[in-house]
Order: C-alpha cells, then sequence, then structure tokens
C-alpha cells in the first residue's frame, strides 16, 4: 500500500509532465499484457479483448480527473456557494468553467491515449478482440473463401492460444490482425501529436505576450505553486504545535496570524493573465494591494522603520536646512525598507 501512495503522489506531482506519463502508462501496459491478459479463445473473445484495452483507458482518465488539483479547485464549494452558482449562470464564467475544464482535460486524456497507442501497437488485445467478432464480412476478410462461416469462427475463436488451432493459416489471419492493430495504434499517435501541435500553434498565436515571458510566467506560476504547499505545511505545523502546547501546558495560546476564510477563497480561483494588470498569479493580485498599503504608524513604530510614502519630504527638506547635527538626529531615526 505504501509503494502505491508513492506512485499515486510522483503521479499527481509529475502530471503536467506529458512525457513522464506516457512512458509510465506504457510501462504499466506492458506488464499488465504480459502478466494479467490471457485470451479465453471462445466466444468472450471480442468482449474480454475490448475490456482490457477501453476499460483501463477510462480508469485512466478517472483518476487523471482526481489526481489534478484544478479539478477539486474548480469544483471544491460549488454546490454551497450560491454567489458562485449565480455567477455560472451568465455566458462569461460558462466560457471561462468549459475552457479550464477543457485544459484539465487535455493533461488527463494523455495515460488513457498513451495506454490505447501502446495496446494497439501491441496487439494482443486487438487480436484477442476481433478474432471474436461475429460479422460476416469480417470472417470473409479473415478467412476468405476457403472455410464455411461455422468452421471460420470457430476456429478463429482458437487462434490467439496456441496450440488449440489446427488451420494451417492462422499465422497469417494473426498476422494481419497484428498489423492493422499496429496501424491503428500509429493513427492514434499521429493525431495525438498532430492535436497537440494545432492546439500550441493556436494558444501561442492567440498570446497577448512574448515567448520570453511566457517562460517566465509558467515558471513564477510553479515556483509559487510549490512553496505555497510548503507554506501551508509549514503554518499548520506551527498552529498544530501552538494549539497543542497550549493545551498540554494549560496556558493561552500564543497569536498566531492566519489567512481569512474570505482570503482563502480569493487565493483558490483560477487566474487569467492580463498583460495590462501587473501580476502573475491570483496571490499576486492578492498580496499586491498589500504591498501598497500604508502602513500603520504604530506598527511602523514597533517595527523601526516607516515607508517611502508616509514619509513627508517637505519635512526632509526642511531638515536638511537646519543645524546639521540636529537634522542628522532626526534623520537618523528613520529607517528605509
Amino acid at each position: 500500500m505504501d509503494k502505491f501512495k508513492t506512485v499515486l503522489s510522483i503521479a499527481a506531482n509529475k502530471q503536467t509532465n506529458l512525457g513522464f506519463v506516457a512512458l509510465l502508462t506504457a510501462g504499466g501496459e506492458q506488464i499488465f499484457s504480459g502478466a494479467v491478459f490471457r485470451c479465453p479463445c471462445n466466444d468472450w473473445n471480442f468482449f474480454y479483448g475490448m475490456v482490457f484495452l477501453l476499460v483501463p483507458a477510462l480508469a485512466l482518465l478517472v483518476l487523471g480527473y482526481i489526481l489534478s488539483k484544478n479539478t477539486w479547485k474548480l469544483f471544491t464549494g460549488l454546490c454551497i456557494r450560491k454567489s458562485k452558482l449565480s455567477e455560472l449562470c451568465s455566458l462569461k464564467p460558462i466560457i471561462g468553467v468549459t475552457i479550464m475544464f477543457l485544459q484539465i482535460t487535455t493533461t488527463a486524456v494523455v495515460a488513457p491515449l498513451s495506454w490505447i497507442a501502446v495496446a494497439l501497437l501491441d496487439g494482443y488485445y486487438f487480436e484477442c478482440a476481433f478474432t471474436g467478432v461475429t460479422l460476416s464480412v469480417y470472417k470473409d476478410h479473415l478467412c476468405g473463401s476457403t472455410m464455411s462461416q461455422s468452421t471460420c469462427q470457430e476456429e478463429l475463436y482458437k487462434f490467439p492460444c496456441p496450440g488449440k488451432s489446427t488451420v494451417p493459416d492462422k499465422d497469417d489471419v494473426l498476422a494481419t490482425l497484428r498489423a492493422e492493430s499496429q496501424i491503428m495504434g500509429w493513427l492514434v499517435i499521429a493525431s495525438i501529436i498532430v492535436s497537440y501541435l494545432i492546439l500550441t500553434c493556436v494558444t501561442r498565436c492567440k498570446s497577448p505576450i512574448s515567448y520570453l515571458q511566457v517562460t517566465f510566467w509558467r515558471a513564477y506560476a510553479q515556483e509559487e505553486n510549490d512553496m505555497l504547499e510548503s507554506y501551508i505545511a509549514k503554518h499548520a505545523k506551527e498552529l498544530a504545535e501552538r494549539n497543542l502546547k497550549s493545551f498540554f501546558q494549560q496556558m493561552p495560546p500564543a497569536p498566531i496570524t492566519s489567512p481569512s476564510n474570505q482570503d482563502w477563497q480569493k487565493i483558490s480561483r483560477f487566474y487569467r493573465f492580463n498583460p495590462n494588470d501587473p501580476y502573475y498569479s491570483i496571490m499576486h493580485q492578492k498580496v499586491y494591494p498589500i504591498l501598497n498599503k500604508p502602513l500603520d504608524s504604530s506598527l511602523c513604530e514597533q517595527q523601526g522603520f516607516l515607508s517611502i510614502e508616509d514619509l513627508d519630504v517637505r519635512v526632509a527638506v526642511r531638515a536638511l536646512d537646519e543645524d546639521d547635527d540636529t537634522a542628522g538626529g532626526r534623520l537618523s531615526a528613520v529607517s528605509f525598507s
């Protein structure tokens, strides 16, 4: 169980690394097909093969949504916050939510599409599934006119299992099935690459900022996200230690400042970069007014500094005209940060 949790943790942290997800999925499919898959070689062939081909892909898609932090950022509290529900009734928020959901989906579909592509390139699931197809046209395509329909179907069931069929053309039929499977696999891979290229080109073409600024924005967002997680863990630990210390020592708790519920709500929103604003994230937008807010005078005296905005320049100019010693004494009490 610990190893499974470790794998899920790695997958969650590396989910945005599409190459890592695809490689991990491909390796899992190879192990899965060799250790678990056994074609029944009867009338269950089609159902059994399609289940192994598609159901793991569906499970990976659902797992991709579950492991995505943006999924829970989008849906957490959606059903109980009337203000958010009323906002979603208008067209603009619906478009924004749809775009965000599509972005989550583009990341979540990497693993299932990788599974399907690798499984088709191997051909085992496809061979098992399509030797169980009961369509006369497909049976004619595989068996030709050398067998009757009933004999062809009975023998097709046995083709994936070595030693069960005595038909001399069995290897040719399996080679045809494997060739068709591999062609479909390469078409899936090509469609993924072309779709990714088109999506990237359209996104970059409509980008209001330069390539280097996009690179900086992504680097900043990644660093902020990583540091936010460490700050949350650190603050939670400090608060827990404060509460436990207060309980066991039976003393008043030391003051610890924590963000309000409104602050948590604000930084949990999605942020769309606007080149007209000097912000790179919703956190940046949240703290920017704090950075430009005038500091309280009593707090400044306690901390031993004053902000430049609070300094009256005219008083400083008058002080320079006075006696040097007096002016120096006055100005030495002012520290700039």
